[in-house]
């Protein structure tokens, strides 16, 4: 299949891999995210020697003996000897003074935890051989608080590092490259189910209906990535049910800390916290405070960032029982379909819409240019109430609002000045207001205010 994205890490690392000199780089992130592949695209047309080796569960001598026969094969050499790591890379190191060198190890976190002080082994190859290597040393892992380590002051390989690459999930407009045929609409209601991860987009079948696609993939007994959230939580989480409980109430779209603390059952504040971090370090939960009051810790919110979590939790996990017993055509239509077209979709769309404007103020379409995105806190003292917008920008000129509608009707000019005069009660004080609309408009382009049609977030 045709690789997709990743222009900037694939430009990042050419840069590397074409330096003549000796050279670290760290590549990390969660499972599935791409990182093998975006080496493998990389080395691909390099067009210099390369060692590629995905390190294993296995005692330091099984790895060393397969990296000699990797080394063995790509130079065309004789079966080698060497019984430690630390003397086949010096091998390697020795090798790459001669001619340019890629040296890969792949899910490093494995070597690391059966072969102790092999972080030592390297920087000290590393500074051995800094002026005369040639060599290119990859080091990629799906366990980020191990390889976040690695950058750390107390490690041996601080300040050894030339190129770190934190490898997030793919936007919207990226991972809708995976499937081409579908509509505008239907390419919004995928990315909200299975996100920016690489491995599930290309499971997905633009030729069948959205439907199809989430029963064979997730909405069915045996489907294939039907275990696959629990199973990425267990690999990096000792107890799942404390995880369980926070992601139940968070998929019920329960925010606050006391909220969720609360409706889950978890034992304690400091159990929860603690889970709660673990989450946002894996990248499947983030904490957001309103921008225009970050640093209140009372009106910070968590949310589930991993749209495959997010679906499984609100849907799979809650009904597991319901699943096991029925057709997966009826479970669809009672538990899955009113509820993900009337608020699944809608909200992964607000989402999709913050994509998108990063995307274009990245691109330097927005002037000026967009210095904070957020919610944004408000206060009604009049009505004695308080909330929140869920999609407003800052900057130099002061507050945007934007205004977020994924259903079926084309918004009117009546909805529009309704909007914008609840804006204005809350004490919002915005320059420009947008609203961003799945099914078009019914009114000429307003002054100061915006309107995007779905169409052009693909265009």
């Amino acid at each position: 299949m045709k690789f997709i994205g990743r222009k900037k890490q694939l430009m990042q690392l050419a840069n590397i891999i074409n330096s003549e000199q000796l050279n670290t780089t760290l590549i990390y992130g969660r499972r599935r995210v791409g990182k093998s592949e975006l080496v493998k695209q990389a080395i691909k047309d390099a067009g210099v020697k390369v060692i590629y080796y995905e390190c294993r569960q296995i005692a330091e001598a099984s790895n060393v003996k397969n990296i000699c026969d990797i080394v063995a094969e790509v130079f065309e050499l004789p079966t080698l000897g060497y019984t430690t790591l630390e003397d086949i890379f010096e091998f390697i190191f020795k090798l790459s003074q001669k001619e340019k060198l890629v040296f890969v190890l792949d899910e490093y976190p494995y070597m690391r935890a059966n072969s102790k002080g092999v972080d030592s082994i390297l920087q000290v190859l590393i500074d051995s051989y800094k002026d005369s290597a040639k060599l290119s040393l990859i080091l990629l892992g799906s366990f980020v608080d191990v390889m976040k380590s690695l950058l750390s002051s107390s490690n041996p390989l601080y300040g050894r590092v030339a190129l770190t690459i934190d490898l997030k999930q793919m936007d919207y407009y990226e991972s809708a490259m995976f499937y081409p045929k579908f509509s505008d609409e239907d390419k919004v209601r995928i990315y909200s189910v299975f996100g920016g991860i690489p491995y599930y987009n290309e499971l997905i079948d633009d030729t069948k209906s959205v439907k199809e696609n989430i029963i064979n993939l997730i909405a069915s007994p045996g489907a294939r990535l039907e275990n696959e959230v629990s199973m990425y939580l267990n690999s990096e989480i000792s107890k799942m049910t404390n995880a369980n409980e926070v992601f139940a109430a968070l998929a019920q779209n329960y925010s606050k800390y006391s909220d969720i603390l609360a409706q889950s059952h978890v034992s304690s504040g400091p159990t929860m916290a603690d889970v709660l971090d673990r989450l946002i370090r894996m990248d499947v939960v983030e904490r957001l405070a309103p921008i225009n009051d970050e640093r209140n810790k009372k009106k910070a919110g968590y949310y589930i960032s991993d749209n495959l979590s997010l679906f499984y939790f609100r849907y799979i996990f809650r009904y597991s029982s319901q699943l096991k017993i029925m057709d997966e055509e009826i479970f669809y239509e009672k538990y899955i379909h009113k509820d993900f077209e009337e608020w699944f979709v809608p909200h992964r769309f607000e989402e999709i819409c913050k994509q998108y404007l990063i995307r274009q103020n990245r691109m330097g379409n927005i002037e000026p240019v967009i210095e904070k995105i957020g919610k944004y806190y408000y206060d009604d003292p009049d009505n004695h109430t308080n909330g929140e917008f869920d999609v407003v920008t800052y900057d130099e000129k002061g507050y945007a609002f934007y205004e977020v509608k994924f259903r079926k009707r084309p918004v009117s000019k009546d909805i529009i000045e309704a909007e914008i005069q609840q804006v204005k009660k809350t004490g919002l004080d915005c320059y420009k207001y947008v609203f961003i609309s799945r099914a078009g408009f019914e009114v000429e382009p307003l002054r100061d205010v915006q309107l995007i049609e779905l169409r052009e977030l693909f265009s």
